[in-house]
């Protein structure tokens, strides 16, 4: 199953950028014995202009044809670390052939887009940078492919 982030805005160098790339390089590699044959993510434009129905449209036309869609959002479903990594087990179990996050920009998503999820998350009830979230999601995708594979990274 490939895991694709569809994200709005472009990471610069920096320790964002380290830390992103550190993380899906580690997924990768973890995830390769589990099924999940890529990793990538989509950077699409930062609409200042064009707000969050731009951004959006950008989004939607990033998404693979018939990925399991999950937005991120400070109104999505809380999660443990090994209830994420069961997600992730089950989508590729049943069969999805790519599962797709979605990060908007600073305002957002629209609720159209968060509509077509097939589930939301977040990271608790603050309201994250979407640049931090980026991050914190790749982790957590290495995270879970480490629980998944009975590694020790994730200690309970």
């Amino acid at each position: 199953m490939r895991v694709q982030l569809s994200v709005v805005g472009r990471l610069r160098a920096g320790p964002e950028k380290d830390l992103t790339d550190d993380y899906m390089a580690r997924f990768e590699r973890t995830g390769r014995a589990l099924g999940f044959t890529e990793a990538s993510i989509v950077e699409v434009e930062d609409k200042k202009g064009g707000g969050q129905r731009a951004e959006a449209e950008l989004l939607l036309k990033s998404i693979p044809k018939g990925a399991v869609i999950v937005t991120l959002d400070e109104r999505g479903k809380l999660l443990t670390s090994p209830e994420f990594a069961t997600h992730l087990g089950n989508w590729r179990d049943d069969g999805a052939q790519c599962v797709c996050f979605v990060i908007g920009g600073a305002d957002g998503l629209i609720k159209e887009l968060r509509a077509q999820a097939e589930t939301s998350i977040s990271f608790g009830k603050m309201v994250w940078p979407h640049m931090l979230a980026r991050v914190m999601l790749c982790e957590q995708l290495y995270r879970a492919g480490s629980i998944l594979a009975g590694s020790p990274y994730h200690r309970i």
